[in-house]
């Protein structure tokens, strides 16, 4: 949009710009911070989901098998 003001239209085309710039600058934080929390967790040594649930079903196995051993030895 131009207006007979070139000092306006100068500030309008600045603060297109400045708005664009702000944005882009917005994208790399968030790709930097997303990157850096996937780093993050990569370090960590975590446990996959279904790791975990097959060791809680183990564990739950096993602590069947220790009552009935001790129903076993009380009797």
């Amino acid at each position: 949009m131009q207006t007979q003001n070139p000092f306006l239209d100068e500030v309008a085309r600045l603060t297109q710009a400045a708005m664009g710039v702000a944005q882009a600058a917005g994208e790399e934080a968030k790709t930097a911070f997303r990157s850096q929390s996937e780093k993050w967790v990569a370090d960590m040594d975590l446990v996959r989901r279904d790791e975990f649930d097959a060791l809680r079903a183990e564990v739950a196995a096993l602590r069947a098998e220790l009552a009935a051993l001790r129903r076993d030895e009380k009797a």
